[in-house]
């Protein structure tokens, strides 16, 4: 019996894979969730042996969570699900630890299938982004941009930021504190994976953040 947890902020979405994956005999759905900020708790709890996580998450994003996930738990299989097939969110879920990558609006016995891909170590992805990996790996000198999820504050304060604006001009620019100001830069400074202002407009600059 294979163990998954599910997680997919859409939920509708969520209640037809959740059946779907319900009516299999040989899978046994732990959880659903809307959100993944526990994955690692729920993870801990439960023990699944695939997850099924969407890229597209309220607060922490998918393609987050299985770098946290990848950390903790290497042996747990994740396979991503969205709708999107940009090449830096295909590239930023693979460089993360994902095994594999499905596209929404795969039929459900395409899910099923993908999930007991990913379990039995394949690398379950469609025809799509088959291509699209095979694209980047024989393109692998040319630069990929990471995907970076930034909230729209967030990308208003970055812009500050490579403007050159202190974080005192900032605030009164936005009309907040310094202290909300500050709130942002370490959130930023986290998703970017940088610790100081010049790191992190070198990325926003290559990654077309702002």
């Amino acid at each position: 019996m294979i163990k998954v947890t599910l997680y997919e902020d859409v939920k509708d979405i969520r209640e037809m894979l959740s059946e779907a994956i319900q009516s299999c005999p040989d899978l046994y759905l732990l959880e659903a969730h809307a959100r993944a900020d526990d994955v690692l708790i729920n993870t801990r709890r439960n023990k699944p042996h695939v997850i099924l996580m969407d890229i597209q998450m309220p607060g922490l994003n998918g393609i987050e969570a299985v770098r946290l996930l990848k950390q903790k738990y290497p042996e747990v299989q994740v396979c991503m699900q969205t709708v999107f097939e940009e090449n830096e969110r295909i590239f930023a879920a693979i460089c993360a630890g994902a095994n594999g990558y499905i596209l929404k609006g795969a039929s459900p016995e395409k899910y099923i299938s993908a999930i007991f891909d990913t379990h039995e170590g394949g690398s379950a992805m469609s025809p799509t982004i088959a291509r699209k990996v095979l694209t980047m790996f024989q393109n692998q000198n040319a630069p990929v941009k990471e995907f970076v999820q930034l909230t729209p504050t967030e990308r208003k304060v970055l812009e500050k930021l490579v403007q050159g604006m202190s974080y005192k001009m900032m605030a009164a620019d936005l009309a907040v504190s310094f202290a909300t100001v500050n709130f942002h830069i370490k959130n930023i400074y986290k998703k970017l994976h940088v610790n100081s202002a010049n790191e992190a407009i070198r990325l926003a600059i290559q990654n077309g953040l702002v």
